[in-house]
């Protein structure tokens, strides 16, 4: 019984790890280019409008499941003495926590609520200015989650095969 349910709760961290990391990896490389190519206006506008729309049920499952799931496998698997692949899992989590978890809870959101309290400026070069500053910093702080979300999703799948 324990077995089983150590795979399948490998699995759900596979997947919930392998979802959040895609979300990283899709702002990183399609979502922010495309803003960075619009004026910086429209920019805010639709920057704001995402920031709303993906606080839901399911984006908070992806968002923190992975480290819920990552620590729950590694428990589960160190109970039976597998301990190579129990602290790949419970380091997965680790690596989730520091790298993504913390740095979204401490610099992405503040960056978001900042930005949408601004709002979008009348004078264009202001919307440039606050636009450009936001997106560089943000992009930053968005690589260093994809990093380490990918990291994480090594760590347990190397977790599942050793």
């Amino acid at each position: 019984m324990n077995a089983t349910l150590a795979a399948w709760s490998a699995a759900v961290t596979l997947v919930l790890t392998g979802a959040i990391t895609g979300v990283y990896f899709a702002f990183s490389v399609a979502v922010m280019p495309g803003l960075n190519a619009v004026d910086a206006g429209t920019a805010i506008r639709a920057m704001t409008s995402i920031n709303q729309k993906i606080q839901n049920p399911l984006f908070f499952v992806t968002f923190f499941g992975p480290i819920v799931a990552a620590t729950v496998t590694g428990v589960l698997l160190l109970i039976p003495g597998h301990r190579t692949p129990g602290v790949l899992f419970l380091l997965a989590a680790g690596v989730y926590l520091v790298g993504a978890l913390i740095p979204t809870v401490l610099v992405n959101v503040p960056m978001n609520e900042t930005l949408d309290a601004a709002g979008v400026p009348t004078d264009p070069a202001e919307a440039a200015r606050i636009w450009a500053s936001y997106s560089s910093g943000w992009m930053w702080w968005n690589s260093v989650r994809a990093v380490a979300s990918l990291i994480s999703l090594l760590l347990a799948g190397l977790g599942i095969f050793l």
